[in-house]
């Protein structure tokens, strides 16, 4: 590998670092300006009372806070609907959807074979 070969990657290894840190503050920025959006009736009275408030949300791991704020769009949905959202299998995200239930972000409502996920706002 010559010198020029070398000095040519460098720089390209910097800008793909700088590339995945922009995607990083892009998808916090969404999560603040997604709150924003909500009418006041929608948002509880103190976001530290709320179970999903941004501080939550930016402390998740990226693919945790993905499936939360997809869930919390939609309002109420299955694992296939937020899948078919985030462009991830249905398997991946039904885990995904298990594991913030259980960390007690989400709640889970079975009507008949399906599951549904939603935020709860009274909590």
């Amino acid at each position: 590998m010559s010198k020029d070969e070398v000095l040519g990657k460098k720089p390209l290894v910097i800008l793909e670092k700088i590339k995945e840190n922009l995607e990083r503050l892009n998808e916090k920025m969404e999560v603040i300006i997604e709150l924003q959006r909500h009418d006041s009736k929608d948002v509880p009275q103190s976001l530290s009372d709320a179970p999903l408030d941004v501080m939550t949300l930016l402390s998740m791991p990226d693919h945790l806070r993905k499936t939360a704020m997809t869930v919390c769009r939609a309002g109420r949905a299955t694992a296939d609907e937020i899948s078919q959202q985030t462009s991830r299998a249905r398997a991946v995200e039904s885990a995904y959807l298990n594991q913030l239930v259980l960390m007690g972000y989400l709640k889970k409502e079975r009507k008949g074979r399906k599951a549904y996920f939603y935020a709860d706002k009274e909590s």
